[in-house]
């Protein structure tokens, strides 16, 4: 009788052992579990993060392309107005020198007329 209870507590500690040992194994399992949560965790918002920054760069982008859009049509008009000056001027520089010639032609013929008068009173 006193050997079978000691076999009863020989087959106990091995199977303590394995319980404990199972035990250990599932506490590493679970440590390793709580790890891949956490690098999960991590990379989901990480993922977030960087899903807000491409947001926020599409936004910028539609934003500067507006602005470049509204850029280009302003650099169009005030081309378009820089050539309609520079008509202008050119125009009204040949008028200037037209009038100028004009006033030189007219000099011109005074002066002829001048001496026709000139000589008018010789003449006389």
């Amino acid at each position: 009788m006193n050997d079978h209870p000691a076999n009863l507590a020989g087959q106990v500690e091995p199977g303590a052992a394995d319980l404990e040992a199972a035990t250990r194994r599932l506490m590493t399992a679970l440590d390793a579990l709580e790890s891949a949560v956490e690098r999960r965790r991590e990379a989901d918002r990480d993922e977030d993060e960087l899903a807000t920054r491409i947001q926020a760069l599409g936004a910028d982008r539609s934003r500067l392309a507006d602005e470049l859009d509204g850029s280009l049509m302003k650099t169009r008009r005030l081309e378009r107005t820089n050539r309609e000056i520079a008509e202008r001027l050119d125009a009204a520089i040949g008028t200037i020198r037209a009038v100028l010639n004009g006033g030189e032609q007219d000099g011109a013929e005074g002066d002829a007329e001048d001496d026709e008068h000139d000589d008018d009173e010789d003449d006389e």
